[in-house]
């Protein structure tokens, strides 16, 4: 068997070719369909909340429009000696929260982000 560089393996697996078929060069190709292309996200949105100056450890919510649930999101904390302490989806599954602190003030920026779609 012949090893395989990180980049020829990546490539081998996105292209559909098998374990064995790049392995062993001797073996001859068979012809494969394409693979099919995924399907788009039923309505994917993306909602943001810009940043804003809030109190430390206050928490900041984005939510879905209604009908749509969170799949993604993240967060933001701006500022000097911003740290970001929390970034997670809400308990109902439809926003994301938020929430930092700075070290030598008592507010922070934080910007919150959800990536939606529909349930």
């Amino acid at each position: 068997m012949k090893a395989l560089g990180a980049g020829a393996l990546v490539l081998a697996l996105m292209s559909g070719v098998g374990w064995a078929q790049a392995a062993d060069s001797k073996a001859p190709a068979e012809p494969k369909a394409a693979p099919a292309a995924p399907a788009a996200i039923d309505g994917y949105q993306v909602v943001r909340l810009p940043n804003q100056n809030v109190p430390n450890f206050q928490r900041r919510v984005a939510y879905c429009p209604g009908g749509k649930v969170a799949i993604s999101g993240g967060a933001e904390a701006q500022g000097n000696d911003a740290i970001l302490v929390g970034s997670f989806p809400t308990d109902d599954g439809r926003g994301w929260i938020g929430l930092g602190r700075q070290t030598r003030y008592g507010d922070v920026g934080v910007s919150v982000y959800v990536i939606c779609a529909n349930r």
